[in-house]
């Protein structure tokens, strides 16, 4: 058997943490935590752009046994007129026009593959709801038996056009299912939960059924029964839509959430079990056409911000960006601190929904938040650099204030005052060397200090005056600061020891996000205005939009290494929109670090 070295080159290394940028494979040992870590791919799945529709449509009908590279859809609400009869075939990479239905209609549904489909119920406009039911053989559609019940808005699943199941519906809202052989639909037992406009997975002997109606339930189908089992998660989901080959592996996306009525870029993985939150959607869209499996799937038209003809394909077992669900926080809080890495931070202060601030602090193992010691002061947008056993928290409101404290992993002490007290400012460095640049005093600032351990001494100023920006560094020597509640919010700019100078805007200017990494691997994420939870990545010279958040927060706290690992934690909705949040997110991309159990 082959040693470590003979296939890395190097014996396995002690640390005292981590290394600082691991390389995949990699395996070392970690004295402070007296375990052995290790570095292996992020195989995780992610959205990314299709080839688009000919015809812009939402509410259409699907084959849903179809594959990521060849799928079909049929019929929907093409505006104008509102039903289409187009059918299109796609091969993995464009959408071609092929042989139409009968008949214009929408809010129909489908089952089988690009070559032997099924399209049945709908709404025809003009007449009204229908049972019509046609078969696709891969160049025309025949008009076959209706379904027994006719529907609009239903639900399929099924492989092939001689093996299909269709359920839910309305009007009025109804469970009833029936089973086609090919030949004639026959009723089977209904839905536990009468609905509409709901997701669906599976074949007709092993389906998944899930939303729709405004609920988050969840049921599953054996071939003669439906059982309910554990619900989505919230918000419960209208119009959303899914992919699988069975009732024990499938993909839910989309919709639109309840009470808010928002559409929904969430995605979340069945495994039989349970629903899991994984990668969202690129862009928040509802009433969609869907293929695929839960590895491999396709989220086709719909509607985002109008009716739209974008396709998204869903892919996993790939290296890839993504943001996933942490631990929550004890305490929901926006306008806080946060410093360390994704997998060791801490969050200090902020505001919590009374409106009082805080002197809260909390850190975070990498899968749970632990309350530790308070500061000295409470207060919400301070700045902050450093780690869980070594950090520095400085300026802030009320005031605002130039009171400066280190954290030495298990206590606060007041140290000396910055020069120029402020809130909302950019932060850079470590304990023992950082900068502060930027923020608010009695008008937005560009002054920039810095701390040498000791004190605090004035040095060159940003080129812009702003406030409610984001900074990155792990040195007080290299630095960036980006965003802020200036015009344009889009400015970065470049500290390299003495000087500021402008470099590559973000694509998306914003205020209050959330940033981590360094001058020259950074990432920028949330903020407001900011649909999406849009992300960013520095590589030292652009700005490159990656994976969206799943919730898009502002003024929450940050962590991270690097533009491959990141931390978001607390907030609120942007614009203040919602409550104070305890929810965590990690950004994850390229690999990840894991504990070896030695159990």
């Amino acid at each position: 058997m082959a040693e470590y070295k003979e296939t890395h080159g190097t014996k396995i290394q002690n640390y005292t943490t981590d290394p600082d940028n691991p390389l995949t494979g990699q395996v070392w040992f970690n004295a402070t935590d007296a375990v052995l870590k290790f570095q292996y791919p992020a195989n995780i799945g992610a959205w990314t752009r299709g080839g688009n529709l000919n015809t812009a449509r939402k509410r259409l009908g699907g084959s849903i046994g179809g594959t990521q590279t060849a799928a079909l859809v049929f019929g929907g609400f093409a505006d104008p007129p509102p039903g289409t009869n187009a059918t299109e075939n796609y091969n993995g990479t464009n959408w071609t026009e092929v042989n139409n239905l009968s008949v214009n209609v929408f809010a129909n549904a489908g089952a089988g593959t690009n070559t032997a489909a099924l399209g049945f119920g709908g709404y025809i406009p003009g007449t009204g709801t229908t049972n019509k039911t046609e078969s696709w053989n891969g160049t025309n559609w025949t008009e076959v038996n209706t379904l027994t019940t006719a529907r609009s808005n239903l639900a399929g699943a099924g492989a092939t056009n001689t093996a299909s199941l269709a359920f839910g519906g309305t009007p009025p809202n109804t469970g009833k299912t029936e089973n086609w052989n090919g030949t004639n639909w026959t009723e089977v037992n209904d839905l536990n939960t009468a609905r509409q406009n709901l997701g669906s997975a599976g074949t007709n002997t092993s389906a998944l059924a899930f939303g729709g109606g405004g609920t988050a339930v969840t049921e599953l189908w054996n071939g003669t029964n439906w059982t309910e089992v554990n619900d989505l998660n919230a918000p419960p989901i209208s119009g959303g839509r899914g992919a699988g080959t069975s009732n024990t592996a499938a993909l839910a996306f989309g919709g639109e959430e309840g009470p808010t009525g928002n559409r929904s870029d969430a995605t979340q993985n069945w495994n039989g079990t349970n629903w899991s939150t994984t990668a969202p959607l690129n862009d928040a869209d509802k009433e969609m056409a869907s293929a695929g499996s839960n590895a491999a799937a396709l989220s086709i038209g719909g509607e985002a911000q109008s009716i739209t003809a974008q396709t998204e394909e869903w892919n996993t077992g790939v290296g890839g960006a993504s943001w996933v669900t942490g631990g929550a926080m004890n305490t929901g809080r926006q306008q806080l601190t946060g410093f360390g890495i994704a997998s060791a931070a801490l969050a200090f202060g902020g505001e919590n929904s009374g409106g009082t601030a805080q002197s809260l602090t909390e850190i975070y193992s990498g899968s749970n938040w632990t309350e530790v010691n308070n500061a000295n002061q409470a207060r919400k947008g301070a700045g902050g650099v450093g780690s869980t056993t070594a950090g520095l928290i400085f300026g802030g409101d009320p005031a605002p204030s130039g009171q400066t404290e280190t954290w030495n992993g298990t206590n606060w002490t007041e140290v000396n005052d910055m020069n120029t007290a402020r809130q909302y400012m950019g932060a850079a460095g470590i304990q023992t060397g950082a900068l502060a640049f930027g923020g608010y005093s009695s008008s937005p600032t560009n002054v920039t200090e810095n701390w040498n351990g000791t004190n605090w001494t004035e040095v060159n100023d940003l080129n812009t005056s702003r406030f409610a920006l984001c900074g990155a560094g792990n040195t007080n020597t290299a630095a960036l600061a980006f965003g802020g509640d200036s015009s344009p919010k889009a400015v970065t700019e470049l500290w390299n020891g003495t000087n500021w100078t402008e470099v590559n805007d973000l694509n998306t200017g914003r205020e209050r996000m959330g940033g981590d990494g360094t001058s020259t691997s950074a990432l920028g994420f949330g903020g407001n205005p900011n649909p999406g939870g849009r992300t960013e990545s520095w590589n030292g010279t652009n700005w490159t939009e990656v994976a969206d958040m799943i919730a898009s927060t502002d003024n929450a706290g940050s962590a991270g290494l690097n533009n491959t690992s990141g931390l978001s934690f607390g907030g609120d909705g942007v614009g203040g929109s919602a409550p104070r949040t305890t929810a965590t997110e990690e950004f994850i991309s390229g690999s990840i670090t894991k504990t070896i159990s030695t159990s």
